[in-house]
């Protein structure tokens, strides 16, 4: 038989309660969490310290956003963790020292941050994008006057996210290498009804 071509169109954006995600779920999150980082990890503190910095640290609840990007009911195609709030303000954030020195100005303005992977079969198909705009939804809606990520100069996802209408903002060094500040500013209109209605883009 054929192998299955996945098809963006049968993907839908779901927004689930980090904690308490189902295992199920979570399992296929933590495989394409491991399989993005291209990092060779065996199990152990090294491991369980690298998932809690970059992924679990957003599955405790409170204002955290996880988006799934779900082929039916149970296939996850990709997802997205995020904060609306400063990270440069929380103890929690304590340990990427870089969001507290070179960037802190820059995460006043840009508040809402996230981290985001895809299955390797659903890359380039416009979901990551969805993604992106579903995180921005509800980070404007919370107002928050923009988001961010960080990443490292020259890795594959920066053209990503300027298509995604983020900016470089600032850089740093990290671990021998540069990180980068990209950003993109957040407004909340009022549709003439007198509601809220967010958009990502100005």
């Amino acid at each position: 038989m054929p192998a299955h071509v996945p098809d963006a169109a049968d993907i839908a954006i779901v927004q689930v309660p980090g904690l308490g995600l189902c295992p199920r779920l979570l399992a296929q999150v933590e495989a394409i969490f491991f399989e993005a980082s291209g990092r060779t990890l065996t199990p152990g503190a090294e491991r369980e310290a690298f998932r809690e910095r970059w992924l679990g640290r957003y599955l405790s609840g409170g204002s955290d956003v996880v988006l799934l990007a779900l082929e039916g009911s149970d296939r996850v195609a990709g997802y997205l963790v995020g904060a609306l709030e400063n990270p440069a303000e929380q103890p929690r954030f304590a340990d990427i020292r870089y969001l507290h020195t070179d960037f802190a100005e820059l995460c006043r303005r840009f508040p809402a941050h996230l981290h985001i992977n895809l299955a390797p079969a659903f890359r380039c198909k416009g979901i990551g994008g969805r993604l992106i705009e579903a995180f921005a939804i509800r980070a404007a809606a919370a107002h928050a006057p923009g988001m961010h990520v960080v990443t490292g100069e020259g890795m594959r996802n920066v053209g990503f996210y300027r298509r995604c209408g983020f900016a470089e903002h600032g850089r740093a060094p990290w671990n021998g290498r540069t990180v980068l500040f990209l950003a993109r500013a957040l407004v909340s209109k009022v549709d003439r009804a007198g509601r809220h209605r967010a958009t990502g883009r100005r």
